[in-house]
Protein backbone atom coordinates (compact mmCIF):
# COMPACT_ATOMS: atom_id res chain seq x y z
CA UNK A 1 0.00 0.00 0.00
CA UNK A 2 3.08 2.42 0.85
CA UNK A 3 4.88 1.77 -2.32
CA UNK A 4 1.36 2.14 -4.04
CA UNK A 5 1.16 5.95 -2.46
CA UNK A 6 4.22 6.67 -3.44
CA UNK A 7 3.81 5.73 -6.46
CA UNK A 8 0.37 7.78 -7.50
CA UNK A 9 2.18 10.61 -5.96
CA UNK A 10 5.15 10.45 -7.90
CA UNK A 11 2.76 10.04 -11.19
CA UNK A 12 1.03 13.75 -9.72
CA UNK A 13 4.22 14.95 -9.57
CA UNK A 14 5.12 14.60 -13.05
CA UNK A 15 1.65 15.51 -13.63
CA UNK A 16 2.25 18.93 -12.12
CA UNK A 17 5.35 19.21 -13.43
CA UNK A 18 3.92 18.98 -16.98
CA UNK A 19 1.42 21.80 -16.24
CA UNK A 20 4.05 23.89 -14.77
CA UNK A 21 6.17 23.18 -17.85
CA UNK A 22 3.82 24.53 -20.22
CA UNK A 23 2.95 27.61 -18.40
CA UNK A 24 6.86 28.28 -18.03
CA UNK A 25 7.02 27.47 -22.00
CA UNK A 26 4.36 29.97 -22.81
CA UNK A 27 5.87 32.32 -20.12
CA UNK A 28 9.40 32.24 -21.85
CA UNK A 29 7.65 32.03 -25.49
CA UNK A 30 6.24 35.94 -24.47
CA UNK A 31 9.54 36.84 -23.92
CA UNK A 32 11.18 35.16 -26.96
CA UNK A 33 8.41 36.27 -29.20
CA UNK A 34 8.64 40.22 -28.02
CA UNK A 35 12.43 40.42 -27.92
CA UNK A 36 12.93 38.94 -31.50
CA UNK A 37 9.68 41.40 -32.71
CA UNK A 38 12.48 43.97 -31.22
CA UNK A 39 15.36 42.93 -33.04
CA UNK A 40 16.54 41.94 -29.60
CA UNK A 41 19.93 39.47 -29.80
CA UNK A 42 18.46 36.34 -28.34
CA UNK A 43 21.47 33.80 -26.90
CA UNK A 44 19.16 30.77 -25.98
CA UNK A 45 15.56 29.69 -25.18
CA UNK A 46 15.97 27.56 -22.50
CA UNK A 47 13.07 25.51 -21.06
CA UNK A 48 14.16 24.18 -17.14
CA UNK A 49 17.17 25.02 -15.11
CA UNK A 50 20.85 23.39 -14.41
CA UNK A 51 22.85 20.86 -17.00
CA UNK A 52 21.57 21.58 -21.04
CA UNK A 53 20.27 17.94 -21.61
CA UNK A 54 19.00 18.01 -25.79
CA UNK A 55 17.83 20.79 -27.82
CA UNK A 56 19.40 22.10 -31.31
CA UNK A 57 21.09 25.18 -31.88
CA UNK A 58 19.54 27.63 -34.93
CA UNK A 59 21.64 27.77 -38.35
CA UNK A 60 19.82 30.89 -39.31
CA UNK A 61 19.80 32.85 -36.16
CA UNK A 62 22.66 31.12 -34.51
CA UNK A 63 20.06 31.32 -31.29
CA UNK A 64 19.82 28.00 -28.78
CA UNK A 65 16.96 26.16 -27.73
CA UNK A 66 17.16 24.34 -25.09
CA UNK A 67 16.13 21.23 -22.84
CA UNK A 68 17.58 21.46 -19.11
CA UNK A 69 17.95 18.68 -16.27
CA UNK A 70 15.41 20.27 -13.33
CA UNK A 71 12.13 20.81 -15.22
CA UNK A 72 11.23 23.78 -13.10
CA UNK A 73 11.78 27.27 -14.50
CA UNK A 74 13.42 28.08 -17.75
CA UNK A 75 14.98 31.58 -19.39
CA UNK A 76 15.32 33.25 -22.74
CA UNK A 77 18.98 34.47 -22.81
CA UNK A 78 19.71 38.20 -24.44
CA UNK A 79 22.71 40.52 -24.83
CA UNK A 80 22.96 43.05 -22.18
CA UNK A 81 19.58 42.00 -20.31
CA UNK A 82 21.90 42.40 -16.98
CA UNK A 83 25.44 43.46 -17.04
CA UNK A 84 26.94 44.53 -20.25
CA UNK A 85 29.39 41.45 -20.93
CA UNK A 86 32.45 41.93 -23.25
CA UNK A 87 31.27 41.73 -27.15
CA UNK A 88 28.42 43.10 -26.32
CA UNK A 89 28.59 46.97 -25.93
CA UNK A 90 28.88 47.34 -29.42
CA UNK A 91 26.03 45.45 -30.14
CA UNK A 92 23.10 47.60 -31.68
CA UNK A 93 20.64 45.10 -31.00
CA UNK A 94 21.39 44.50 -27.35
CA UNK A 95 18.54 44.44 -24.67
CA UNK A 96 19.91 47.74 -22.76
CA UNK A 97 19.91 49.35 -26.07
CA UNK A 98 16.36 49.27 -27.04
CA UNK A 99 14.52 51.57 -25.93
CA UNK A 100 12.33 51.90 -22.33
CA UNK A 101 9.29 51.04 -23.85
CA UNK A 102 10.10 47.88 -26.07
CA UNK A 103 12.38 47.13 -22.43
CA UNK A 104 9.10 47.23 -20.95
CA UNK A 105 6.89 45.21 -23.43
CA UNK A 106 9.54 42.89 -23.63
CA UNK A 107 9.46 41.99 -19.34
CA UNK A 108 5.17 42.08 -19.43
CA UNK A 109 5.08 39.60 -22.36
CA UNK A 110 5.84 36.39 -20.21
CA UNK A 111 3.10 37.98 -17.55
CA UNK A 112 0.75 38.77 -19.90
CA UNK A 113 1.19 35.61 -21.89
CA UNK A 114 0.71 33.44 -18.58
CA UNK A 115 -2.54 35.64 -18.01
CA UNK A 116 -3.87 35.20 -21.17
CA UNK A 117 -3.24 30.96 -21.22
CA UNK A 118 -5.23 31.90 -17.87
CA UNK A 119 -8.28 33.32 -19.51
CA UNK A 120 -8.24 30.83 -22.16
CA UNK A 121 -8.57 27.79 -20.06
CA UNK A 122 -11.20 29.46 -18.42
CA UNK A 123 -12.92 30.29 -21.73
CA UNK A 124 -12.30 26.05 -22.68
CA UNK A 125 -13.60 24.97 -19.00
CA UNK A 126 -17.30 27.05 -19.39
CA UNK A 127 -17.27 26.06 -22.60
CA UNK A 128 -16.64 22.72 -22.43
CA UNK A 129 -19.06 22.11 -19.03
CA UNK A 130 -21.73 23.54 -20.59
CA UNK A 131 -21.50 21.67 -23.47
CA UNK A 132 -21.58 18.98 -21.18
CA UNK A 133 -24.65 19.95 -19.50
CA UNK A 134 -23.89 22.28 -16.70
CA UNK A 135 -25.71 25.22 -16.11
CA UNK A 136 -24.08 28.42 -15.99
CA UNK A 137 -24.98 29.77 -12.93
CA UNK A 138 -26.58 33.32 -12.47
CA UNK A 139 -26.65 35.91 -9.43
CA UNK A 140 -30.44 35.83 -8.43
CA UNK A 141 -31.71 33.61 -5.93
CA UNK A 142 -33.57 30.64 -6.22
CA UNK A 143 -33.78 28.82 -3.31
CA UNK A 144 -32.78 29.08 0.34
CA UNK A 145 -31.42 26.40 2.50
CA UNK A 146 -33.68 25.59 5.46
CA UNK A 147 -33.12 28.25 8.22
CA UNK A 148 -30.58 30.38 5.92
CA UNK A 149 -28.81 32.67 8.02
CA UNK A 150 -29.19 34.92 4.45
CA UNK A 151 -32.89 34.51 4.52
CA UNK A 152 -33.50 35.56 8.03
CA UNK A 153 -31.24 38.65 7.46
CA UNK A 154 -33.32 40.07 4.79
CA UNK A 155 -32.34 38.15 1.25
CA UNK A 156 -35.13 37.03 -0.89
CA UNK A 157 -36.29 35.08 -3.22
CA UNK A 158 -35.70 36.38 -6.82
CA UNK A 159 -33.26 38.76 -6.04
CA UNK A 160 -30.66 39.67 -8.29
CA UNK A 161 -27.18 40.19 -6.27
CA UNK A 162 -25.36 43.12 -7.34
CA UNK A 163 -22.21 43.67 -4.80
CA UNK A 164 -21.22 41.60 -1.78
CA UNK A 165 -19.28 44.25 0.33
CA UNK A 166 -18.71 46.61 -2.39
CA UNK A 167 -17.26 44.66 -4.70
CA UNK A 168 -19.52 43.76 -8.25
CA UNK A 169 -20.96 40.32 -8.66
CA UNK A 170 -21.65 39.22 -11.98
CA UNK A 171 -21.85 35.51 -12.37
CA UNK A 172 -22.54 32.89 -10.03
CA UNK A 173 -18.86 32.10 -9.44
CA UNK A 174 -17.70 35.27 -8.34
CA UNK A 175 -20.57 35.36 -6.16
CA UNK A 176 -19.81 31.96 -4.64
CA UNK A 177 -16.21 33.18 -3.97
CA UNK A 178 -16.66 36.34 -2.64
CA UNK A 179 -19.21 35.16 -0.26
CA UNK A 180 -16.23 32.47 0.63
CA UNK A 181 -14.06 34.84 0.97
CA UNK A 182 -15.87 38.05 2.95
CA UNK A 183 -18.89 36.32 4.13
CA UNK A 184 -17.38 34.59 7.35
CA UNK A 185 -18.41 37.82 8.36
CA UNK A 186 -21.52 40.14 8.39
CA UNK A 187 -21.27 42.06 4.84
CA UNK A 188 -23.22 44.52 3.00
CA UNK A 189 -25.42 43.19 -0.13
CA UNK A 190 -26.83 45.13 -2.85
CA UNK A 191 -29.74 43.42 -4.62
CA UNK A 192 -32.22 44.57 -7.54
CA UNK A 193 -35.59 43.33 -6.48
CA UNK A 194 -38.56 44.27 -7.94
CA UNK A 195 -36.56 47.22 -10.38
CA UNK A 196 -35.20 48.89 -7.52
CA UNK A 197 -31.63 48.66 -6.19
CA UNK A 198 -31.44 47.93 -2.45
CA UNK A 199 -29.27 47.76 0.31
CA UNK A 200 -29.39 44.96 2.56
CA UNK A 201 -26.89 45.66 5.53
CA UNK A 202 -25.23 43.04 7.91
CA UNK A 203 -26.08 40.15 6.02
CA UNK A 204 -24.73 37.04 7.80
CA UNK A 205 -23.98 33.75 5.89
CA UNK A 206 -22.99 29.90 7.58
CA UNK A 207 -18.97 30.26 8.03
CA UNK A 208 -16.73 27.02 7.91
CA UNK A 209 -12.94 27.02 8.89
CA UNK A 210 -10.52 25.27 6.21
CA UNK A 211 -6.86 24.97 7.23
CA UNK A 212 -7.26 27.15 9.92
CA UNK A 213 -9.04 30.26 7.79
CA UNK A 214 -12.75 31.17 8.46
CA UNK A 215 -14.51 31.26 4.76
CA UNK A 216 -18.53 32.20 4.79
CA UNK A 217 -20.62 29.69 2.35
CA UNK A 218 -23.84 30.53 0.16
CA UNK A 219 -27.07 29.08 1.84
CA UNK A 220 -28.87 29.44 -1.21
CA UNK A 221 -29.07 28.40 -4.88
CA UNK A 222 -29.08 30.30 -8.13
CA UNK A 223 -31.11 30.31 -11.11
CA UNK A 224 -28.99 29.09 -14.02
CA UNK A 225 -27.99 31.48 -16.74
CA UNK A 226 -29.33 31.53 -20.56
CA UNK A 227 -26.33 29.03 -22.19
CA UNK A 228 -25.31 31.59 -24.76
CA UNK A 229 -22.54 32.17 -26.56
CA UNK A 230 -22.73 35.73 -24.87
CA UNK A 231 -23.16 34.16 -21.94
CA UNK A 232 -20.21 31.80 -22.17
CA UNK A 233 -17.71 34.63 -22.65
CA UNK A 234 -18.65 37.15 -19.95
CA UNK A 235 -19.23 33.86 -17.63
CA UNK A 236 -15.19 32.50 -18.53
CA UNK A 237 -14.28 36.26 -18.71
CA UNK A 238 -15.34 37.26 -15.07
CA UNK A 239 -14.19 33.65 -13.80
CA UNK A 240 -10.74 35.12 -14.84
CA UNK A 241 -11.08 38.20 -13.19
CA UNK A 242 -12.16 36.46 -10.00
CA UNK A 243 -9.08 34.49 -10.30
CA UNK A 244 -6.49 37.57 -10.27
CA UNK A 245 -8.67 39.01 -7.67
CA UNK A 246 -7.94 35.82 -5.60
CA UNK A 247 -4.16 36.39 -6.18
CA UNK A 248 -4.37 40.28 -4.73
CA UNK A 249 -7.01 38.93 -1.68
CA UNK A 250 -4.54 36.36 -0.60
CA UNK A 251 -1.82 38.71 -0.50
CA UNK A 252 -3.55 41.00 1.27
CA UNK A 253 -4.76 38.20 3.64
CA UNK A 254 -0.98 37.53 4.46
CA UNK A 255 -0.38 41.46 5.26
CA UNK A 256 -3.47 41.71 7.69
CA UNK A 257 -2.62 38.61 9.10
CA UNK A 258 -5.37 36.55 8.21
CA UNK A 259 -3.37 34.31 5.91
CA UNK A 260 0.23 32.57 7.12
CA UNK A 261 3.41 32.48 5.16
CA UNK A 262 2.63 28.81 5.64
CA UNK A 263 -0.04 28.71 3.47
CA UNK A 264 2.01 29.07 0.45
CA UNK A 265 3.08 26.74 -1.84
CA UNK A 266 5.57 25.03 -3.86
CA UNK A 267 5.84 22.40 -6.63
CA UNK A 268 4.93 19.75 -3.91
CA UNK A 269 1.69 21.48 -2.50
CA UNK A 270 0.58 21.93 -6.03
CA UNK A 271 1.26 17.82 -6.62
CA UNK A 272 -1.13 17.56 -3.44
CA UNK A 273 -3.53 20.23 -4.21
CA UNK A 274 -3.39 18.54 -8.06
CA UNK A 275 -3.71 14.99 -6.52
CA UNK A 276 -6.84 16.35 -4.27
CA UNK A 277 -8.58 17.53 -7.20
CA UNK A 278 -7.72 14.75 -9.45
CA UNK A 279 -9.43 11.99 -6.92
CA UNK A 280 -12.71 14.00 -7.08
CA UNK A 281 -15.63 14.08 -9.60
CA UNK A 282 -15.14 15.73 -13.14
CA UNK A 283 -11.26 15.48 -12.42
CA UNK A 284 -10.45 17.10 -15.93
CA UNK A 285 -12.71 19.57 -15.24
CA UNK A 286 -11.17 20.23 -11.88
CA UNK A 287 -7.45 19.96 -13.18
CA UNK A 288 -8.05 22.69 -16.25
CA UNK A 289 -9.28 24.77 -13.27
CA UNK A 290 -6.64 24.37 -11.22
CA UNK A 291 -4.08 25.16 -14.43
CA UNK A 292 -5.99 28.20 -15.13
CA UNK A 293 -5.60 29.24 -11.22
CA UNK A 294 -1.99 28.83 -11.60
CA UNK A 295 -1.34 30.64 -14.85
CA UNK A 296 -2.86 33.28 -13.33
CA UNK A 297 -1.15 33.32 -10.21
CA UNK A 298 2.07 32.70 -11.81
CA UNK A 299 1.60 36.04 -14.21
CA UNK A 300 0.41 38.48 -11.26
CA UNK A 301 2.85 37.01 -9.17
CA UNK A 302 5.68 37.54 -11.76
CA UNK A 303 4.76 41.26 -11.94
CA UNK A 304 5.27 41.79 -8.11
CA UNK A 305 7.94 44.34 -7.74
CA UNK A 306 10.15 42.34 -6.05
CA UNK A 307 13.94 41.42 -7.46
CA UNK A 308 14.87 38.81 -9.50
CA UNK A 309 11.67 38.52 -11.14
CA UNK A 310 10.17 40.43 -14.04
CA UNK A 311 8.09 42.80 -11.86
CA UNK A 312 11.54 44.07 -10.25
CA UNK A 313 13.15 44.58 -13.03
CA UNK A 314 10.17 46.30 -14.83
CA UNK A 315 10.21 48.52 -11.50
CA UNK A 316 13.75 49.61 -12.29
CA UNK A 317 12.31 50.60 -16.33
CA UNK A 318 9.79 52.66 -14.30
CA UNK A 319 12.29 54.81 -12.66
CA UNK A 320 14.54 54.94 -15.41
CA UNK A 321 11.49 56.81 -17.31
CA UNK A 322 10.83 58.37 -14.04
CA UNK A 323 14.58 59.75 -14.72
CA UNK A 324 13.85 61.06 -18.07
CA UNK A 325 15.70 57.91 -19.82
CA UNK A 326 18.46 57.83 -17.49
CA UNK A 327 19.15 54.15 -16.58
CA UNK A 328 19.56 52.95 -12.85
CA UNK A 329 23.71 51.53 -12.93
CA UNK A 330 23.81 48.12 -13.88
CA UNK A 331 25.83 46.86 -11.30
CA UNK A 332 23.66 48.07 -8.43
CA UNK A 333 20.47 46.35 -10.33
CA UNK A 334 22.63 43.18 -11.18
CA UNK A 335 23.49 43.04 -7.39
CA UNK A 336 19.64 43.89 -6.09
CA UNK A 337 18.59 41.09 -8.74
CA UNK A 338 20.99 38.56 -7.61
CA UNK A 339 20.43 38.83 -3.82
CA UNK A 340 16.38 39.20 -4.52
CA UNK A 341 17.28 35.76 -6.64
CA UNK A 342 19.26 34.07 -3.16
CA UNK A 343 15.95 35.02 -1.27
CA UNK A 344 13.70 34.01 -3.27
CA UNK A 345 15.39 30.56 -3.70
CA UNK A 346 15.68 30.35 0.14
CA UNK A 347 12.44 31.18 0.36
CA UNK A 348 11.03 28.22 -2.00
CA UNK A 349 13.29 25.78 0.02
CA UNK A 350 11.62 26.68 3.08
CA UNK A 351 8.05 26.13 1.16
CA UNK A 352 9.11 22.83 0.04
CA UNK A 353 10.24 21.56 3.63
CA UNK A 354 7.40 22.70 4.99
CA UNK A 355 5.16 21.17 2.19
CA UNK A 356 6.90 17.73 2.49
CA UNK A 357 6.60 17.75 6.29
CA UNK A 358 2.72 17.82 5.85
CA UNK A 359 2.94 14.94 3.85
CA UNK A 360 3.46 12.87 6.66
Amino acid sequence: MAFLGIFKFLLYLLITLLLMGVLVFVHELGHYLTARACRVTIYEFAIGMGKRIGGFTSKKTGIMYSIRLFPIGGYVSMAGEDETKEGEEDDPNAFNKKNVWQRIVILVAGAGMNVLTGFLAMLVLTAGMTLSGFMLPSTTVAEFAQGAPSYVSGLELGDRIVSIDGVKVHTGYDLSYEIMFNGYKPVDVVVEREGRRVLIPDVRFPTGEEQGILLGGMDFNVLAAESSVGNVLKTSFYRGVSSIKMVFDSLGGIITGRFSLADLSGPIGMTTAVQEVATQPMAGWNILYLFAIIAMNLGVMNLLPLPALDGGRLFFRFVEVLRFGKPVNEKLEGTIHGMGMMLLLALMVIITFKDVIKLF
